[in-house]
Order: structure tokens, then sequence, then C-alpha cells
């Protein structure tokens, strides 16, 4: 045998090796994990509403700011001077947390029921992952989670299958599935909550982030 063709085998044997690791790689990793990298920071987030229509004359509310439930933290002109008014114009903190958003206006006219603002607890935020439904069956709650958020690069944390949603996102589109033409059958996913203790860490709602959730 010359050495072109032996310099040739040894390349292919090294392709093969190459090829055969890098399958054995994903099959083992799919046997023991489901990873998605279809998943984000989210959190439960509270509104500030008015409980009266009326001119918003101060606002003390700022976005990043900490506020404290039942804080007063906005106030409308009351309709009248008499105990209930002046206490209904008041807007007051619904939770302990971070104002993510500001959106009352000084000067403006606020509705009943309208938000000036949105609060979030940075304590209890956590991680929807969206799961192809073919997958669901191989997760449980309690499941444990490798987490890490797109905001810190490399950095890990371990976290928890806390639930599993009971229908696809897709149940709640605003765009309805057409039932006329050719079909096409789309693998749906459902949104699954991975607890995550990232409270020492300024997380972000809405920031994108990888899972890898441990099922054997």
């Amino acid at each position: 045998m010359d050495k072109r063709k032996k310099t040739l085998l040894m390349v292919s044997g090294i392709m093969i090796f190459v090829l055969a690791t890098i399958a054995l790689y994903y099959g083992i990793n799919n046997y023991l994990y489901i990873s998605t990298e279809d998943a984000r920071v989210t959190g439960d987030i509270a509104r500030i509403n008015a409980q009266i229509t009326g001119k918003l004359v101060s606002c003390d509310l700022e976005e990043g700011m900490t506020v404290h439930k039942d804080q007063i933290v906005a106030r409308q002109e009351a309709p009248n001077q008499t105990d209930t008014a002046l206490e209904q114009s008041l807007l007051r903190a619904p939770i302990d947390g971070v104002v993510i958003k500001k959106q009352g206006i000084m000067g403006e006219i606020i509705s009943s029921g309208q938000a000036v603002g949105m609060v979030v607890d940075p304590a209890k935020l956590y991680i929807v992952a969206n799961i192809e439904e073919t997958k669901l069956n191989h997760i449980q709650v309690g499941n444990k989670v490798d987490v890490s958020i797109d905001q810190y690069g490399g950095k890990k944390w371990v976290g928890k299958v806390s639930l599993i949603g009971e229908a696809s996102n897709s149940t709640f589109s605003l765009i309805p599935s057409s039932s006329g033409g050719t079909f096409t059958k789309v693998v749906q996913k459902v949104p699954v909550r991975i607890a995550v203790d990232a409270k020492d860490n300024q997380i972000r709602p809405g920031t994108n982030a990888v899972v890898r959730i441990h099922i054997r």
C-alpha cells in the first residue's frame, strides 16, 4: 500500500471517529436531557391601578426603584374631599418589588383600572421554557434543571421544574389556526416553569435563558 492510500485511510478513520464521537455525544445528551434555548426569565407582574378616574397630580415612580406593599407612589385629583374619595385617589404598590415599567404621566387623566406602573418581585422570578409536546412525557415536576442566562454569559444555576403547563402556547394565540386550505401539522410547545434561586443577581424579566432538564 503506497503512502497516499495510507494517508487517505488515516484521514478517513479520523473523520469516522470524530463523527461517531459527535453522534455519541448528542445521543447521550438526548437520552439524559431535554434542552432548549426557547426560554426566558419572567415573573408575576403586578399592576399599580387607579381606583377612580382623575388627573394624575403626583407620581413618584421611577423604573428600577424599590417599592413596598401599600406604599403610596402616586396620587390623583380627588372628585371631592370625603375620606373615601381621598383614599381612593391614592395609588399604592400592590407588592414588595421593583418597578419595571412607569406608565403614568403627570397631568394625564387616568381612568379607573388603568395602570400607572408595573412591579415585579425579583426574589420570585422564574424561567419559562417552551418544550415540544412530544417530549413532555419525559418531564416531571421536581426534575433538576441546569440553567444559564444570556445576560451572565457562562454562569450556571441549578433549578427544578415547578410547573408543567396545561395547554400549549397556541391555545392563547391571538391569531386562530385556520380551518380551511391545506393542513400542515406543527409540533406544539407547552410552557414549563422552572424555579431558580438567582436573587443575588440582577436578573431582568424578559431576558433569554438556556435550560437543560435532567430526565434520567
